[in-house]
């Protein structure tokens, strides 16, 4: 089913580091973002154009790598909502920087947990992704809940709160 796109943003992708011990806590991806934008100044030339397209929807997270132009996919990843487990656009290095953590899995079915990060042209575009990621949570959150996934208890609740209460 086609949903319409709840941001779609022109970005600089830093890249991704894995993460271990994580707390998902307010500042948990400073680390991560500092070592990603240490690797991104170093690499950097006078001007870094947007390399790739971030479209935040309903339950998915398209990052569209661009070519060298600008201006067509090479290669395009997909992140499901469900398995993002942390973001923010709140960082010290940058306030033009929106990460967030991703549980991957492996083919063994053991997982791990990425920090991905993308650099916006403002601060205002890092919070609109972030805005946009609250709502995809909320709307995964609440869809999961009606189709049964996620059974009523106390977790849920606090999840849902947070969710409300969240300024990205």
């Amino acid at each position: 089913m086609w949903q319409p796109a709840t941001e779609r943003l022109q970005v600089t992708y830093l890249g991704k580091v894995s993460t271990t011990g994580m707390k998902f806590l307010s500042g948990c991806t400073e680390k991560p973002v500092i070592e990603l934008w240490k690797k991104h100044t170093l690499a950097r030339e006078d001007v870094f154009p947007a390399n790739a397209l971030l479209e935040i929807r309903p339950f998915q997270v398209w990052l569209h790598h661009l070519d060298h132009k600008g201006e067509a996919t090479v290669h395009m990843e997909t992140f499901q909502v469900a398995r993002i487990a942390y973001c923010t656009a709140d960082h010290n290095v940058s306030p033009n920087i929106f990460a967030w953590v991703y549980r991957e899995i492996n083919d063994d079915l053991s997982y791990q947990m990425d920090c991905h990060a993308v650099e916006c042209e403002s601060k205002l575009e890092a919070k609109k992704l972030a805005h946009a990621m609250m709502e995809a949570f909320r709307k995964t959150f609440h869809s999961m809940k009606s189709d049964g996934r996620i059974h009523r208890n106390s977790s849920s609740e606090e999840v849902s709160q947070e969710l409300e209460s969240d300024d990205g």
